[in-house]
Order: C-alpha cells, then sequence, then structure tokens
C-alpha cells in the first residue's frame, strides 16, 4: 500500500534518523523499552518493514508512533494497527492523536499491541466517547541482571534443548495463541534472525517447549505442549534465552497478566523485576460493521480478532456480548486460571474455548 510521508501532527522518519531517536528514547528508559528494542532490532536485523512517525516538533514534543503495530493487519492496512510511546511525564502530547486524520481514520477499528497504561487511559478519554476500548492487560517486566546462581536440575535423559530451526516454523506458528496477529512469516524470520530454543524428545525429534526472542526485544511467548506441562521446561528455556539475548546487547524483558502468579514466580526468580503495566487494545467505533477480508501472504484476514472476555478484560463502554460459539484462542497461563476459578482441569478449560490472546502466560 501507499506509504504516507507526513500526517498532520507527524512526519514519517528516515532510517538514518533511527540511530539519534534510539539515544533520546534511552532518556525515557524503561519505559520506552519496548519501543527502544523495536527500532533497535529494526537496525540490527530488519525483522519487519515497519515505517516510524516522529511528533514535527521532536524531541521538544517526544511522542513517536510505528506502523503496522503488528504483523497482520486488516485488509494490508498498516495503518489500522499501531505502536505508540510518549513518556508519561509528557502524556499530553498524546493528545496530539485525537486530530491525526491524515495517518489515523479513527471511523475504522485500530489495534494497539501493548502499550503503556498511562497512554491507553489518555485516548480513552477522548475514544469512549464515539467507541469501545476493550483492554488485556499485562505487566512488563524487565530483566537488568540474570540471577546465574538460580542451580536447575538437568534436564532428562530423553529431552534436549537446541535452538530453533525452519523446520519448527509452522509448529510454533500453530501453538502460538495470538496468531491471529502475528503471521507465520514473522516466525520465519525470527527463527533465522533471532534466538529461538526448543526443548525436543530425543526420541520422536517432537518440540515440547519453544521461546523466541521478539520483534520488540521481549522474551516472545514461551509455549509448551500440554503433554510436557509441569516438566519445568520453562524455566529452563526462560534462562538459557534471557542469557542470550543478554548477549546480544538487548534488555530482556516479558509481559505478564495479572494474576499468574506462576509466571511471575519463574521470571522474579531469574532476577526479572516489575516496570510498569501495559495494556493490548481494541479500539471499535459504535455502529462499525466490516465482512471484508484481505490476505497477507496465504491468510485470509479481515476483522481484529477478539480480546478475551472474562476478568482479565476491561470494556470501557458496554456495547457488544459475546456470541456463544465463537472460535477464540486460550493461552498456557490463562487456562491454568481459568482451571482454578472454575474448579476444572487445564484440559477442561481448553476445550471450552474460553478467550485469551498473546501467549503471555509463562512466557511473554
Amino acid at each position: 500500500m501507499e506509504i504516507i510521508p507526513e500526517g498532520k501532527h507527524f512526519r514519517l522518519v528516515h532510517e538514518s534518523e533511527l540511530p539519534e531517536i534510539l539515544v533520546t528514547l534511552e532518556r525515557y528508559l524503561p519505559e520506552s523499552l519496548k519501543f527502544h528494542q523495536t527500532i533497535k532490532t529494526y537496525l540490527n536485523d530488519r525483522i519487519w518493514d515497519f515505517k516510524f512517525y516522529v511528533a514535527k516538533d521532536w524531541p521538544d514534543k517526544p511522542i513517536i508512533l510505528h506502523f503496522p503495530g503488528c504483523t497482520l493487519a486488516p485488509h494490508n492496512n498498516i495503518y489500522q494497527t499501531i505502536g505508540i510511546f510518549c513518556p508519561s511525564a509528557h502524556i499530553e502530547h498524546v493528545d496530539m492523536l485525537r486530530t491525526e486524520d491524515v495517518l489515523i481514520d479513527w471511523q475504522k477499528p485500530m489495534y494497539l499491541n501493548f502499550t503503556h497504561i498511562a497512554i491507553i487511559n489518555r485516548l480513552d478519554d477522548f475514544y469512549s466517547k464515539f467507541g469501545v476500548v476493550e483492554r488485556l492487560s499485562g505487566d512488563i517486566y524487565v530483566c537488568n541482571k540474570l540471577n546465574a546462581d538460580l542451580e536447575l536440575e538437568p534436564l532428562p535423559d530423553d529431552a534436549e534443548m537446541r535452538l530453533l530451526n525452519l523446520d519448527n516454523v509452522q509448529g510454533i506458528h500453530d501453538l502460538y495463541p495470538a496468531n491471529e496477529i502475528e503471521c507465520v512469516q514473522l516466525f520465519d524470520i525470527l527463527v533465522r534472525k533471532l534466538p529461538g530454543l526448543g526443548i525436543f524428545r530425543k526420541e520422536t525429534g517432537e518440540l515440547a517447549a519453544w521461546m523466541v526472542h521478539s520483534y520488540y526485544g521481549a522474551m516472545f511467548s514461551m509455549q509448551t505442549r500440554p503433554d510436557f506441562r509441569r516438566m519445568g521446561y520453562g524455566i529452563r528455556l526462560a534462562k538459557s534465552l534471557t542469557q542470550l539475548v543478554i548477549e546480544r546487547g538487548y534488555t530482556p524483558f516479558v509481559v505478564i497478566r495479572p494474576g499468574n502468579d506462576a509466571s511471575r514466580s519463574l521470571y522474579t526468580k531469574l532476577g526479572y523485576e516489575k516496570a510498569f503495566e501495559t495494556c493490548r487494545v481494541r479500539m471499535t467505533p459504535d455502529c462499525y460493521e466490516d465482512s471484508t477480508v484481505g490476505t497477507i501472504g496465504n491468510t485470509s484476514y479481515g476483522k481484529f480478532p477478539p480480546l478475551p472476555q472474562g476478568e482479565c478484560v476491561v470494556v470501557t463502554k458496554l456495547r457488544r456480548k459475546h456470541v456463544p460459539g465463537e472460535s477464540q484462542t486460550v493461552d498456557e497461563g490463562i487456562e491454568d486460571m481459568l482451571a482454578e476459578k472454575c474448579d476444572i482441569s487445564g484440559d477442561e478449560a481448553r476445550e471450552r474455548k474460553t478467550t485469551t490472546d498473546e501467549g503471555i502466560g509463562e512466557d511473554k
């Protein structure tokens, strides 16, 4: 699609400007960590073709955007998914988005991947007057120093940890709980260019658990197949990948959903500490209807995927009810939470198809 060179309040960034922008973002760490490392992986490894925009008065007005915000966008329109950073000390600059009618069409749904809660609250102040803001909360935990002294039992003799390869890509994407917003091509690139580890069964070669460094610097979605859970694979993957990410010059971080005590315990053992709160958000204008579908690669993609329903989602303006029978994804960590709340087994929770997206259960 055509790339817009200039918005009402923002301008397209030339690649040569990005190193200096990184320096500016470092002033606002840890709040800027996700955006900072998105640019860093873009420069180092060109994981995805993002378009970056800064305020025309940058850096006096330190607000920066990137499109797309995730790697799948409805109708191939990269301007319907967005990444935003603005330091909370200058949160008033988020108000520029209210009248940014060149880059953003507020009459269409918008999807924001995990974004600082102060930014979401500021957007909510105006958007909730004419649309629905659905939130999925997640806490950013950052590892500034890995607990290298943590001793773990060795893997059993029938399992081994090794780097992921391209043969694993489709299986990884199939298992990934948020594969409605991240395409399989992304995982192909991640496995080629960034560290990714799996635990495999020696006899069969079956992939039991995996974890990858993501395009925005996080520890991307640890997943363990149901038959291999509760074997300690997760903490082994997290410790090993944290070390690899540090060696590559990045600051490891994860997103942990509130209430996921198992993940919080795992990562705090490794030295991770809570830095700030974020939300993943779907914003839908009132009375918006769209049944058309676009494609990216071989993937059909039209409407935004639904956010999970239930206790983990806050809807600013109640407009729609969940339609029974709609298929929605469940991640590993939330299954356990559902099982606890409903007094059912984890397998039963999965079979009920209660929702949650993105693998930030024992993970990201």
